[in-house]
């Protein structure tokens, strides 16, 4: 019943989404970027990766909505289960209360209230449906600020299922010289444990924050488009993988990056 109600959820939000898209009235803003990341030092899978990512994000008239797909590419030891390269995605609609009911819903540092829901996925069973509140906030320097709280739904036959994630994501623009340097990610807290017969799934910290200098505004192009900098990936208990001596799965770790945006 929670992945049918999960799925129908979901499934209505991209059909009203597609309907909002294809009247270009609803539309209010979209991004689309490729970013390639290459890195060392991962856990739990090979340490050496290669990723490709696409990432979609928009606003419309009654929320917004955050696609992003990782092609992951291993060098050297192959990841037992997925062999050389493996993918792995989210997609996050977000329905905001203010934009549904064409009033305002915000009280001290909160912007808007939405409902938030996120659909996990990836090679093998490897499938989650997130829902839960949303808050947008009013942060002092900050582009933007959400605070997101979600419960996590398997279909039940795998460990971490009903357990409850806070999920902040952040801009930050930091002027530098003749350009920007733009500090933005995300951290996902599993504040809960679950046992089941697949065996524990434990409270899991996961903070992810991209640091980019806009190399096009550098070159006198256009601001905004090409980017460089590095990727921070922290993740300790990774996969809710409880971390021991005999096996470590705490990820410390950074990437090189280049996002291009088009």
């Amino acid at each position: 019943m929670k992945r049918t109600f999960s799925s129908l959820t979901l499934a209505g939000s991209l059909l009203v989404a597609g309907q909002a898209m294809a009247d270009g009235d609803w539309l209010q803003w979209q991004s689309n970027s490729l970013t390639y990341l290459v890195g060392k030092d991962f856990a739990v899978n090979p340490e050496h990766q290669q990723t490709f990512t696409f990432e979609h994000a928009d606003s419309w008239k009654y929320g917004d909505n955050f696609l992003f797909v990782d092609k992951i590419f291993y060098n050297g030891k192959a990841d037992a289960t997925s062999g050389n390269n493996t993918y792995y995605g989210e997609f996050s609609p977000r329905l905001s209360m203010s934009k549904i009911f064409g009033q305002k819903f915000e009280f001290g540092p909160i912007k808007d209230v939405l409902l938030a829901m996120t659909y996990e996925f990836g090679e093998g069973d490897n499938e989650s449906y997130l829902i839960g509140p949303g808050f947008d906030l009013d942060v002092p320097g900050f582009d933007y600020f959400q605070l997101n709280f979600y419960n996590r739904q398997t279909d039940g036959s795998r460990a971490g299922d009903n357990v409850w994630q806070i999920t902040p994501v952040w801009s930050y623009t930091i002027p530098v010289g003749n350009s920007d340097i733009l500090i933005d990610g995300f951290a996902d807290w599993v504040v809960g444990n679950d046992s089941n017969k697949n065996g524990s799934y434990h409270a899991n910290l996961h903070f992810n924050p991209q640091i980019k200098y806009d190399l096009g505004k550098a070159l006198n192009y256009s601001a905004r488009q090409v980017y460089v900098g590095f990727e921070y990936d922290y993740w300790e208990n990774k996969y809710g993988i409880k971390d021991t001596r005999f096996f470590d799965t705490n990820q410390n770790t950074a990437s090189l990056l280049l996002k291009v945006f088009f």
